[in-house]
């Protein structure tokens, strides 16, 4: 369904993702909100790694109610408040994402919202039905 594009005139990713996918003509397509690390209970955990499997759990569950999986995801965006985040970040990132990988970038900000979120995920998933 997807074309991978991963040019060797470009630099290879540094981790799970690649630098392009095409989508073909009659997919459908979704894009999510940012989800943010706060569970139904309204409790934020403190580090990073719990924030973000609860920023992809709420995407898995998205993806269910569109009829979709992660294996249709073909862009991940990613945003955290520390440089030193990012390890943790990208192994949960890695956990959940499926073949072929999605085009993925992290961003290091400021801050959100509340001063306690740590990270926020949003994606854009495309699937033939």
């Amino acid at each position: 369904m997807k074309k991978i594009f991963n040019p060797p005139s470009v630099r290879r990713p540094f981790g799970n993702y690649n630098h392009g996918l095409l989508v073909p003509p009659g997919a459908s397509l979704l894009v999510t909100s940012g989800q943010l690390g706060i569970g139904l209970d309204e409790k934020i955990p403190e580090d990073v790694t719990g924030q973000a499997e609860l920023c992809f759990e709420a995407i898995k569950a998205i993806l269910a109610e569109a009829e979709m999986s992660f294996a249709d995801v073909i862009r991940i965006s990613g945003f955290v408040t520390k440089r030193e985040d990012f390890p943790a970040y990208m192994a949960v990132r890695d956990r959940f994402t499926l073949d072929p990988k999605p085009a993925s970038t992290l961003i290091i900000i400021n801050g959100f919202t509340r001063p306690e979120f740590l990270v926020e995920v949003e994606v854009t998933a495309a699937k033939v039905f």
